[in-house]
């Protein structure tokens, strides 16, 4: 006789039986324990860097089903529905007890939404690593989608955040960027608290963050802190600069978006925060090989010929450069890797580390010994006004209105642009960025009186700005 195992979906306030036979062909987790790598097979050496990226591609690449811990578990109806951005106990969209959408579990993997390379080709170029069009958008913590329009206004109100999926290629690079300038924003906090009443400017790597002055009772005022959380850490991930590494990227995207758990930061590996019937969803050394291959995508490359060096140059001349910065340069050539939990201090324990300037990424190394990161970014928040101003109810007005500095490397394979999509060409999105109190008004309005000659070399500068070709065409994915 056939081994019975019952599931129950809660949802709506009623119980659905599922029954499941567990040895149906089909049946059981699609992450193969096989697949799998730990902490310590990392951390001792064990494993060769392809050897993680490959476990890190399959971890990014499988759909997660409910043996794996996707969902959020059995509904409680005697609990508040969970609104927030990490999930639990949220409702199935008609109860259908799988997916919501409006709120995450949106998905069974990283990879349906990060899968076009290129949107200048057609039909679109597709591979591991990519962004997403508006289709795989993710609508962030909504509590009401005005579909109908009650106003009559043409406006349809939405009071969450619309996201465009942005691709992951260099995002090594840029972590170890915003990990160097977080050390030295804390070296500056440190030696405005030694050094009570002096104004200290926050400036690192030629990007101020304003400025902050302690008292003689170790009170530092934070008041003319500008572009970044009070705690000077720089965030490079997420379109508001939410997250210091891709490590806690992946925390938040993955229970978010398919309720797959990391124990790292819900409770340990014989935690059950969801109460779903399985734990360690997501293994320390699963997120360690994610974001080990993550942060060792290939870099976007630029056509750096004669041709576009008069749209560079013009492009720098009208403003655009103060916030788009070509280029930053760091110290060391190393990223290194460290959990969750105190970004501070961004090179204390540390577990291991990868060289950028070698192969997969090959990040051009400087004289100094360190790499240079043409992301076009200067990794700061910025109020770009009140046309592109969010309407999210859990946000204030300010911080609906900033977004960091969008990183412009691969631009000419991107569309649709802007924060959600809305832009499908690179001449509406600068025209976008002048509106009332944006900060890019004046960059956006030099772009406008341009001649035509002069805009199109801007443009043609732009689309010079190339995603890889073949990302991760070097890994073989084990059977």
């Amino acid at each position: 006789m056939k081994k019975l195992t019952a599931i129950s979906i809660t949802s709506i306030g009623l119980l659905i039986p599922n029954l499941i036979y567990a040895d149906l062909i089909g049946e059981g987790p699609r992450l193969d324990p096989a697949d799998r790598v730990s902490q310590n097979e990392i951390t001792q050496g064990q494993l060769d860097l392809n050897e993680i990226r490959e476990a890190g591609l399959i971890i990014f690449s499988t759909p997660f089903n409910r043996y794996d811990g996707y969902g959020d578990g059995p509904h409680d109806f005697t609990e508040p529905d969970n609104n927030s951005p990490t999930g639990g106990n949220r409702p199935t969209l008609q109860g259908n007890g799988t997916f919501l959408r409006v709120n995450g579990l949106d998905a069974q993997n990283c990879l349906e939404c990060h899968t076009i390379v290129s949107n200048r080709t057609v039909p679109a170029t597709l591979g591991i690593g990519g962004g997403g069009g508006f289709g795989t958008s993710v609508l962030f913590r909504p509590t009401n989608i005005d579909v109908i329009d009650q106003n009559f206004d043409g406006v349809a109100e939405f009071d969450g955040r619309l996201i465009n999926p942005v691709f992951l290629f260099g995002a090594g690079g840029i972590e170890l960027v915003g990990r160097e300038m977080t050390h030295e924003l804390q070296t500056l906090k440190q030696y405005a608290l030694d050094n009570p009443g002096t104004i200290v400017d926050l400036e690192t790597k030629s990007v101020n963050f304003g400025s902050i002055i302690a008292d003689n009772n170790g009170n530092l005022d934070t008041t003319n802190v500008e572009g970044i959380e009070h705690d000077l850490v720089v965030r490079p991930f997420g379109r508001k600069g939410e997250n210091a590494s891709v490590r806690e990227f992946d925390v938040s995207a993955l229970a978010f978006h398919m309720g797959m758990q990391a124990s790292e930061e819900f409770g340990g590996e014989t935690a059950d925060a969801d109460k779903d019937g399985v734990v360690n969803e997501i293994s320390v050394g699963d997120l360690s090989a994610l974001s080990i291959f993550i942060t060792t995508l290939e870099r976007p490359f630029d056509i750096n010929d004669k041709e576009h060096r008069d749209g560079r140059r013009l492009f720098s001349d009208i403003g655009c450069a103060d916030c788009h910065r070509p280029s930053m340069v760091t110290e060391r050539k190393t990223l290194p890797y460290k959990l969750t939990g105190s970004p501070e201090t961004p090179f204390e324990e540390t577990f291991y580390e990868v060289d950028l300037s070698k192969h997969p990424t090959y990040f051009r190394l400087t004289r100094s010994g360190g790499i240079e990161v043409e992301m076009f970014s200067d990794l700061k928040r910025h109020d770009m006004g009140e046309g592109l101003a969010e309407s999210a109810f859990f946000q204030t007005e300010q911080q609906n209105r900033e977004f960091i500095t969008a990183r412009l490397w691969g631009v000419a394979d991107t569309a649709p642009y802007l924060h959600d999509g809305r832009a499908h060409t690179l001449a509406e999105a600068i025209f976008m960025h002048d509106s009332p109190g944006s900060e890019a008004s004046n960059a956006a309005q030099n772009f406008k009186y341009l001649s035509e000659d002069q805009q199109n070399k801007i443009l043609a500068f732009l689309m010079s700005l190339r995603m890889p070709e073949n990302p991760v065409d070097d890994l073989i994915i084990p059977n």
